[in-house]
């Protein structure tokens, strides 16, 4: 799976192509909105004011809402347990 991160003026969006399910990128940012993640700090997350999935398997995009910048949710994608079983 290959990830681009670009930062926005609203925001970080971010581009997962190949070897992705949609599913996949919805069921991570579910456990991002509910807490039940570790991927990111609890500052980071209050930055995120919105989160949405868009595409279709193989091509997705989440788009992040807020004063996050792109090095914090790279990082944060390197740590998710979705993305990396």
């Amino acid at each position: 799976m290959k990830k681009s991160v670009l930062q926005t003026t609203s925001g970080v969006k971010i581009a997962f192509e190949g070897e992705v399910k949609k599913e996949q990128i919805v069921k991570m940012v579910q456990n991002c909105a509910t807490g039940q993640c570790e991927c990111m700090s609890d500052a980071t997350k209050k930055k995120i004011a919105s989160m949405e999935v868009k595409g279709e398997d193989g091509a997705v995009e989440l788009e992040l809402g807020g004063d996050v910048k792109k090095e914090e949710i790279e990082a944060a994608l390197k740590r998710s347990k979705v993305l990396n079983p």
